[in-house]
């Protein structure tokens, strides 16, 4: 470690707090503080060199330093950085609504109308206010339509209405006297079944209990709000072929609304520009955030059917408003990175040319299933969960306190693999920039790390 990166370490240590991040133990870490970036790279203070193997927590997208996106920010910072939307607008903001809205027609989506926040779980908060304030003003017998349906293993964001929404106790149950009450369906978790059953003999019976909450319920809930395809949180569960769609009928049918939840695997991730297209479901609310900017901006929007918007029209003495709003609301900045992120994607053939490249990270990763400590490998895309085991034939997983995915996590790094893990399950999510060499060097790195911890013995990990 050199003298720059003892001095930036120590202040490190004195004036920040990370997040989720118990910084006890922080502080007898030796932190990768980084400098630079450029392409699936990151560089630390000490000009050692990384595979950024998360996207930096899932957001980058066509690697960093990209080109395109540098010069479109530049040109408009010499323009102007921000102005409000509250009674104003911006040429940036205008332009990417129209971007968004043109993309998710393309996607079979029957979306109309874009609400711009700066984060995912804001993202997601405009869309239960949203639902909540849309049968309210439908009145009547609508009104009693208060509450979310969301599912076990649930991720939503941090505010207060999105964790509400979560199912994931590690990060939630502390806060549990704060949160609004909902219902939770069993989450599509194949490989650990909540319902002890087995797919497809089990015929989707997580979805059959779904309907069962909604039949009881549906008169008090607003909107079933999910990650479609991919529980990202959770481990990157993938749920079975045919359960998003069948929640989208059960939504209709027992008339809630459909939020999707579009943070983790929009913008390509999962080989398709959205997961829902993967069961050509249209929602009714969509939130995005994470990869809309390429990893550049803070950004996010949720975007609505027009007969949603509707709704919110009246005269002034009405307040049918949405009284909603952020500071950097459509910000120009962060609208103008977001342009050009999704005018990559069509200029470079983007989603075709990553096809190649998830199914050689598959075919890598298939190496791994004999592995006795890896119980499963979980991918869609670009994105992928390797869930560590104790036993495998009993699919004991280790104890939490053992650390086993940070550190395998701290070995890939060693090795110049930057990952992060959810619990035990390591999660790869690289840039779609990634090339073939890189993505075959990045399983080779995971797989030795996985070996050089788990050989070791189950209850005395080399560290």
């Amino acid at each position: 470690m050199n003298k720059k990166t003892h001095i930036l370490a120590d202040k490190d240590r004195e004036y920040l707090w990370h997040p989720f991040t118990q910084m006890k133990d922080w502080v007898t870490e030796s932190p990768v503080i980084i400098e630079s970036g450029n392409g699936v790279y990151l560089t630390d203070t000490n000009k050692k060199r990384y595979i950024d193997g998360t996207s930096s927590i899932w957001l980058n997208i066509h690697g960093h330093r990209k080109k395109y996106i540098d010069n479109a920010i530049k040109k408009q910072l010499n323009k102007i950085a921000h102005s409000t939307l509250l009674g104003l607008s911006n040429i940036p903001s205008i332009e990417l609504a129209e971007k968004l809205i043109t993309l998710t027609h393309k996607s079979g989506f029957a979306l109309d109308k874009v609400f711009y926040s700066d984060n995912g779980s804001t993202a997601v908060e405009v869309g239960l206010k949203m639902a909540f304030q849309y049968w309210q003003m439908r009145g009547g017998r609508y009104r009693k339509k208060t509450k979310f349906l969301t599912l076990e293993n649930s991720y939503h964001g941090d505010t207060i209405g999105s964790v509400s929404l979560g199912g994931i106790d590690l990060f939630h149950k502390i806060y549990k006297p704060l949160l609004f009450e909902g219902y939770k369906a069993p989450s599509p978790y194949c490989y650990r079944c909540p319902i002890d059953n087995t797919y497809p003999e089990c015929e989707l019976e997580c979805a059959v209990k779904m309907e069962e909450m909604l039949s009881a319920h549906h008169k008090e809930i607003a909107a079933v709000v999910i990650e479609p395809i991919i529980q990202a949180a959770a481990g990157m569960v993938i749920s079975p072929h045919g359960y998003l769609s069948k929640v989208r009928e059960l939504c209709t049918k027992y008339n809630v609304l459909l939020i999707a939840d579009e943070v983790a695997t929009g913008f390509g991730r999962t080989g398709r520009m959205f997961a829902c297209e993967h069961e050509d479901v249209s929602p009714d609310i969509m939130a995005i955030a994470k990869g809309i900017t390429g990893g550049y901006m803070p950004l996010a929007a949720t975007l609505v059917r027009q007969e949603v918007y509707d709704r919110f029209l009246g005269e002034y003495k009405e307040f049918k408003t949405f009284f909603h709003g952020h500071s950097y609301t459509g910000n120009q900045l962060g609208c103008s990175a977001a342009i050009a992120n999704l005018e990559i994607f069509e200029k470079e053939d983007v989603l075709n040319k990553i096809q190649p490249k998830i199914k050689l990270l598959g075919k890598l990763l298939s190496i791994l299933k004999t592995h006795p400590h890896v119980g499963e490998i979980r991918q869609k895309g670009l994105i992928a969960g390797i869930e560590l085991v104790k036993d495998k034939n009993k699919k004991t997983p280790y104890p939490l306190e053992q650390k086993a995915g940070i550190r395998v996590c701290i070995e890939a790094r060693r090795m110049g693999l930057l990952l992060r893990p959810i619990g035990n399950i390591i999660i790869l999510m690289p840039p779609l920039s990634i090339n073939n060499n890189q993505i075959k060097k990045m399983v080779t790195i995971t797989a030795e790390a996985i070996k050089t911890i788990t050989e070791k013995g189950n209850d005395n990990f080399y560290y």
